[in-house]
């Protein structure tokens, strides 16, 4: 590709953005040698033979760019039964539900880009926090998904599941993208794969605003980049890259229901006109893959640097009242951490019994250094009172091995072993009694049974025990910085114990069918605690499941799917008995399909549906409302351009996208009251994209 097309595009498209913008000539790369194509399945693709259970899956890049969708982490929605919406302003982290689950931005749900994880521990607002605004969608090669804690490769925060989105090596050709929407909707887009050296350097410059249909304008802008240098030979596969993401925004946080019903603010209002935040993520990684004969070695080593400030008021006066002040409820909580880690495992596969067998043996670490993780009383984003800050150093070791063994050609059995080993370190803390040390070490089995393919069947039993890691400032407290009083610590280590049932059917031509059974049990509940703004650790919980999934392609311009699960899930409480854990989902659909050639119209609808769900242990009769979206998708492409119109929220429904239980006391109120608190769905817009390929 020759990159003196790529500054003349990028003049002419950000000559809004930038005050002056110069185009440059740049000499022709030298000529190398085609790259090896890597083929990426997508969902209706086989599995038989490979799978190590029935809900493991996979979507390519064309299955993911065909889905519209209204934020970037709604391609986790490929993802069977999980539901991404926010409950805040567009910077911040998704809230993520899955398999009964109310995952708050990530807890239990382990999410990597390429070898690097997404969540942080020990986070200002949560623990397990995902948030996947720096990356960008069309350097996405594919979206591999793993469901449950049966797999020894995945640790911490992985009780659900876990998914690795795939960058692309390389890009076919250059992109040129420019978006415009309703409620001041922009985004644009350039990117482009030269040659560089032995290798090939992909760069992506990407930048969007919007203002959204909030009383409050949004003002929510983003700033995304990345440069990744590929180079592969016969054996060795080799990736360098540096990503970047800066963005800033105000946010219409949710709202007590009374205030809408009294008129006091429209569907769209606010309450406090300040809330919202700013927050970056750069970071720069190697991956490295060799094939040496039936061997595979796979190594990822990564570091980075991240920052959040994050302004929310979700009782808006309660505290303010109580106090005898006018200061409000606002509190500011931030995150400043670098990041290094590193994983490396080993394949060897060998002939024993007729059949292949394969070992696996992988090791991982991560370090995070957090200087002045805080949580501070704020009015007008202006801090007023240090409640907690203090510095942290946690690091974690993992090793795993895993054996797959094929005694007869009908019957696989997948015994695995992790152990991790965790330490925490709280230091310099604004209370000196809450510092302090702590070593864990936790230890899970994993099992896997396949039999088949019979009649292009295969049965899959599963089980596992796995865990999620708490907030190390929980693993060290003495003193209750809000109260003063004595503080009872967490349980660095929570143990969870998985199993799984499943089946597989591909009897139909180009059709793919799943059927699962799951059961899940935690020893500690993470629970969202709505006037805080973040999780505590609660009482164990129980949960069980189905999940069904069908993928039909019956042409290459057609796909058709459908995913729709059910759950039921408890508290393992004696007061009440077997309370309803809040925000538990029990049943979600989402179908969809897509029409279209590599040239000419195209086309795509998606429906998704989720149910009503309990928001309080303490009321059982207080439940959310179900919620249904539409979207839509449709244009036209050309081998080097395509215009495509969106519709989002088609159906215009004034559904909720989150809603909460908990009190709140309003300015004129005499008491804190318990309400409903609701983030609504964004009304029916229309975005129209045009797309130059060179």
């Amino acid at each position: 590709m020759r990159f003196s097309r790529l500054f003349p595009a990028a003049c002419l498209v950000f000559q809004a953005l930038m005050p002056t913008s110069q185009a440059q000539e740049t000499a022709a790369p030298p000529s190398g040698t085609e790259l090896q194509e890597v083929i990426i399945e997508g969902k209706a693709e086989s599995l038989l033979g490979s799978a190590p259970s029935a809900s493991k899956g996979q979507t390519n890049a064309k299955e993911l760019m065909e889905r519209p969708f209204s934020r970037r982490g709604e391609l986790l929605e490929s993802v069977p039964g999980l539901i991404v919406t926010q409950h805040s302003g567009d910077g911040k982290a998704n809230q993520y539900f899955l398999r009964g689950t109310n995952l708050d931005h990530g807890t239990d749900f382990m999410i990597y880009v390429d070898g690097m994880p997404v969540n942080f521990r020990t986070h200002a607002h949560g623990q397990g926090y995902a948030d996947l605004n720096f990356i960008i969608p069309e350097l996405v090669g594919e979206l591999e998904y793993w469901k449950g804690n049966y797999y020894a490769q995945h640790g911490d925060l992985s009780s659900t599941g876990a998914a690795r989105f795939k960058l692309v090596d390389s890009l076919p050709h250059g992109i040129l993208s420019t978006t415009w929407g309703e409620y001041e909707y922009t985004r644009t887009l350039i990117a482009d794969s030269i040659q560089a050296g032995s290798g090939v350097l992909t760069a992506a410059l990407e930048h969007q605003f919007y203002n959204g249909p909030w009383d409050l304008n949004a003002d929510a802008r983003r700033w995304n980049g990345l440069l990744r240098w590929h180079w592969h030979d016969s054996t060795d596969r080799v990736n360098v890259t540096f990503m970047g993401y800066h963005g800033e925004w105000t946010s219409t946080d949710q709202v007590p229901q009374r205030a809408l019903d009294d008129g006091t603010i429209g569907r769209f209002g606010f309450i406090d006109p300040t809330n919202g935040g700013n927050s970056q993520r750069y970071s720069l990684s190697l991956d490295w893959e060799r094939t040496d004969g039936r061997t595979t070695t796979r190594a990822s080593v990564y570091g980075g640097f991240y920052d959040l400030d994050l302004y929310s008021n979700f009782t808006y006066f309660l505290d303010s009242i109580a106090r005898g002040d006018t200061l409000g409820d606002q509190f500011e909580q931030r995150d400043n951490r670098w990041f290094v880690g590193a994983q490396v495992a080993r394949d060897w596969r060998f002939d024993a019994l007729g059949q292949e067998q394969r070992l696996t043996l992988g090791f991982a670490m991560h370090h995070d250094f957090i200087t002045g993780i805080g949580l501070y009383n704020t009015t007008g984003r202006q801090r007023w009172n240090v409640v907690r800050q203090d510095d942290i150093y946690q690091a974690t070791y993992g090793l795993y091995s895993e054996l797959e063994f094929r005694p007869v050609s009908w019957f696989r059995v997948i015994p695995g072993l992790r152990g991790d080993v965790f330490h925490f370190n709280v230091r310099n803390g604004s209370m000196q009694e809450n510092n302090g040390n702590l070593t864990k070490g936790i230890v899970s089995p994993k099992l896997a049974m396949i039999f088949g393919p019979w009649a292009d069947t295969e049965f899959y039993v599963n089980a596992g025990l796995g865990f999620h890691s708490n907030d190390t400032r929980g693993t060290t407290i003495t003193i209750d910085p809000d109260t003063g009083g004595p503080a009872d610590r967490v349980d660095p280590l929570a143990r969870t114990y998985g199993a799984e049932f499943g089946i597989r059917n591909e009897s139909i031509s180009r059709m793919v069918n799943t059927l699962s059974f799951w059961w899940l049990r935690s020893d500690s509940e993470l629970l969202y605690i709505g006037d805080a703004g973040n999780t505590e650790p609660g009482p164990g919980s129980e949960r069980f499941g189905i999940e069904l999934a069908s993928y039909w392609r019956p042409t290459d311009w057609a796909m058709a799917d459908l995913e729709a699960t059910w759950s039921w899930a408890n508290l393992r409480t004696v007061n009440p008995p077997s309370a309803a854990i809040p925000g538990n989902v029990p049943y979600t659909l989402n179908a969809g399909f897509t029409l279209g050639r590599e040239e000419g119209p195209f086309g795509s609808l998606r429906a998704r549906y989720f149910g009503p769900r309990p928001l309080s242990e303490d009321h059982a009769d207080i439940r959310a409302r179900e919620s249904l979206q539409v979207n839509a998708r449709i244009g036209y492409r050309k081998k080097n351009w395509e215009v495509a119109l969106e519709c989002l929220n088609l159906l215009n429904r004034a559904d909720n996208d989150i809603e909460y239980f908990y009190e709140s006391q309003l300015p004129g109120e005499a008491a804190p009251v318990e309400d409903r608190h609701v983030h609504p769905i964004e009304p029916r817009m229309l975005r129209v994209s045009v797309t130059w390929r060179f």
